[in-house]
């Protein structure tokens, strides 16, 4: 047998357990948050603009490549197409909420949408729902593109945040 040197395992006394756990900091999701205060989703612009990068110089590239008899407009033609189609998908990608001191911003593709604080009177995400929608004094549901469900936490705490606002700026009824 080899002479081998074990290691001491240090004593409990050399480490002495901390006295409480260390505290996360978590906000009350409750309390609004300071603003002005945009949601925006992370993953749908980087698809949306590396998809428009990509067709711009795929048909600037296959314009280049095409053999002689498409002529100066069939070229012009196809790189038009694929800025049109880069177009649409800025579109999506500009998808934003803003809250801000006089109200709510909601920036989805066709349209942009401006409600002041009184207009809003709740927001509701059921499971399964692709964003949140705005329940609005007028009886209209306005779906708020901005916050994505797919982003899981980023999104049940953007929606706790914005209620927070609403409830706490707006005239919707408190939450029991």
């Amino acid at each position: 047998m080899t002479d081998r040197a074990i290691p001491a395992r240090p004593s409990p006394a050399a480490h002495p357990a901390p006295s409480a756990p260390p505290r996360r900091v978590v906000m009350d999701e409750r309390r609004p948050p300071s603003l002005p205060v945009t949601w925006r989703p992370r993953q749908t612009p980087i698809i949306a603009y590396g998809l428009a990068v990509v067709m711009v110089v795929g048909a600037v590239v296959l314009a280049l490549m095409l053999p002689e008899q498409f002529k100066l407009p069939d070229r012009l033609g196809l790189v038009a197409f694929g800025c049109l189609v880069a177009g649409l998908l800025h579109l999506l990608g500009r998808a934003r909420v803003t809250a801000d001191e006089r109200g709510i911003t909601v920036v989805n593709p066709l349209r942009v949408h401006r409600y002041e604080w009184p207009e809003v009177l709740d927001i509701t995400m059921a499971e399964g729902d692709p964003w949140p929608k705005l329940d609005l004094a007028n009886g209209l549901s306005l779906g708020a593109m901005g916050i994505q469900s797919t982003e899981r936490e980023r999104s049940r705490k953007a929606v706790a945040e914005l209620s927070a606002l609403i409830h706490d700026r707006g005239e919707a009824p408190d939450r029991v």
